[in-house]
């Protein structure tokens, strides 16, 4: 395990981003990974978590995925103590945002770290302008209701999400407000979407990253416990907070602090894959 040392400088970090994800989880929906993913990335390059740099971000992204469960679950009950999550759209988009998890987690370990990130920083940018948008386009007066149309949209959701290592709300929110669903009852239902996405994207990565060199002792395949469980106990009980949050207060100020941080990441991961 790591040494006594590394875990009194890594522990307040660890919690640290924590309780910052689980107030964003529960306030946007987001899950918390567009925040513990680049931190732990970064935490390997310093060295204080010793992960060849060849499947850090793989390692990144699959203990973020591992520490929405428990943030999900959190963020989902207090959700739904508001009445802000919408059990019928949840029904509609789940089966495919479960589908397009197993696709991503199975495809995001068929790529190098370079690919992961450059993916991160694209999608993070686009959400960073979604967020930022002070007159969202709108593309329909309601979700779809079709077949074909629920699959072509809903997975993608969960592919991508899988892929990143985060919950489904940073791409679900901007996609169900695009479709004039009302923000507050989008962020909740998201909340139960990461659930869906981070169980089937946890067990590919922990599948996939059996035999792999370079990860940290205490791993299931890519993902490792101790970081996720450290991680995990700030969010859960962080997220009820940001939940409060978003139902009292104007999350606006909030959004605005939260797309400055979320752009540095982008930012950042763009530069890991681009700049040579």
């Amino acid at each position: 395990m790591l040494d006594a040392v590394n875990w009194a400088i890594l522990l307040p970090i660890f919690l640290s981003v924590g309780v910052v994800a689980g107030i964003l989880a529960g306030l946007l929906g987001v899950g918390g990974g567009i925040v513990i993913v680049p931190v732990l990335y970064w935490l390997t390059e310093v060295g204080l978590l010793e992960v060849d740099q060849s499947v850090a971000m793989h390692f990144a992204v699959a203990t973020s995925l591992a520490t929405i469960i428990p943030t999900s679950i959190s963020s989902a009950r207090a959700h739904h103590k508001k009445g802000s999550i919408d059990l019928i759209m949840f029904r509609a988009w789940a089966p495919f945002i479960v589908l397009g998890a197993l696709i991503g987690g199975g495809l995001a370990t068929q790529f190098d770290a370079t690919v992961l990130t450059g993916i991160f920083g694209v999608v993070a940018m686009l959400v960073v302008l979604n967020m930022l948008n002070p007159r969202p386009f709108t593309l329909a007066d309601a979700p779809p209701t079709g077949l074909l149309a629920k699959a072509t949209i809903a997975t993608p959701i969960g592919t991508f999400s899988a892929m990143m290592g985060i919950g489904g709300g940073t791409l679900s929110v901007p996609t169900l407000t695009l479709l004039s669903f009302p923000v507050h009852r989008a962020v909740g239902t998201a909340a139960l979407f990461g659930l869906m996405i981070a169980v089937p994207g946890v067990l590919g990565y922990a599948l996939a990253g059996q035999d792999i060199a370079g990860l940290l002792p205490g791993s299931i395949g890519y993902i490792n416990l101790p970081s996720a469980l450290a991680i995990s106990i700030a969010t859960f009980l962080c997220a009820p907070i940001g939940v409060r949050i978003a139902h009292s207060l104007n999350p606006k100020r909030l959004r605005v602090a939260f797309s400055i941080f979320l752009a540095i990441s982008a930012i950042k991961m763009l530069s890991e894959s681009f700049i040579t």
